[in-house]
């Protein structure tokens, strides 16, 4: 007679863990964009307070990069796509590590920064045609 009160009565499914949109890879692209930003205006100051800031900023928002790239990989893209879309394991972890250490964290490079957005929007392209899929 209890069961009745806990157990649900609609069942409910979907390919990920919460409706579609909230998943975007934008979010990934506006700090992909910051990066850059700052790379620029670390190049263009000689105040070392703020190259300091600027520097900080910039490794925060590489981190963000890499959680926003992790929650689509690892939250929104399925089995199938990774099936019908073979190379997105490998531009999800070539993206990471352009946000990582070695990339725009660790790096005053603004050709990783151009790699990192140029590999973020390769995802995005793929995630918008399974949008509509």
């Amino acid at each position: 007679m209890f069961s009745r009160f806990i157990t649900p009565t609609v069942t409910a499914s979907a390919h990920c863990d919460l409706p579609c949109g909230v998943y975007d890879p934008a979010q990934a692209r506006i700090e992909a964009e910051s990066i850059k930003a700052l790379i620029g205006k670390v190049a263009d100051n000689d105040d070392a307070d703020f190259r300091t800031r600027a520097v900080l900023i910039k490794e925060e928002r590489s981190e963000l990069v890499k959680h926003h790239l992790w929650v689509l990989w690892t939250d929104y893209f399925k089995a199938p796509h990774f099936e019908k879309y073979p190379q997105l394991h490998t531009l999800f972890n070539e993206a990471t590590k352009l946000a990582g250490a070695g990339g725009t964290k660790g790096t005053l490079d603004a050709a990783a920064a151009d790699e990192l957005l140029a590999k973020i929007d390769e995802i995005a392209e793929i995630f918008w045609e399974t949008k509509k899929a």
